[in-house]
């Protein structure tokens, strides 16, 4: 049986109860990306800051995982959508590790506006096996889920 783990980032925590509903069925390790300098909790200043940054690309510093990814066959990648793409934070804990030779099944919360974010993740993981992607929808500004409680069970399921 493959090892698995679970990495996401989560600003609105929506993606962070995606990831507890997926350890929980699955029983598997978890980690939290976290930036180095914390977001504000101004949700306006955060949209911003980030939009503002995002033509050039910035990857904000991480802190340091202290987990060997090495002994992971597959990585469960959690990500919200931020302008179309995985958030910075994913960005930057993609480019810095090296996933090689492993399985990357992704999901991103988001509003509605998936865009280019499956694709990307693709692009950062050259060497390894990413498959289709969950699309986790969520009613914007609010905790409300679009996507059907049971196509995410039934996602799940085949993680």
């Amino acid at each position: 049986m493959n090892k698995k783990i679970i990495v996401y980032f989560t600003y609105t925590n929506h993606t962070k109860m995606i990831a507890e509903k997926i350890k929980e069925k699955l029983n598997c390790d978890i980690l939290e990306i976290r930036t180095m300098i914390p977001y504000s909790e101004d949700y306006d200043k955060v949209v911003n800051d980030e939009q503002n940054r995002e033509a050039s690309n910035y990857l904000p510093e991480i802190q340091n995982i202290n987990i060997d990814l090495n002994q992971y066959d597959e990585i469960i990648l959690g990500t919200p959508v931020w302008w179309y793409r995985p958030a910075p934070a994913i960005r930057t804990f993609l480019t810095q590790n090296d996933l090689s030779g492993k399985t990357i099944k992704p999901y991103a919360t988001n509003a509605g506006w998936i865009g280019r974010t499956f694709q990307e993740i693709k692009l950062l993981c050259p060497r390894s096996k990413v498959e289709e992607g969950m699309n986790i929808v969520f009613k914007s500004y609010s905790d409300q889920l679009v996507t059907n409680h049971q196509d995410i069970e039934n996602w799940i399921k085949t993680l």
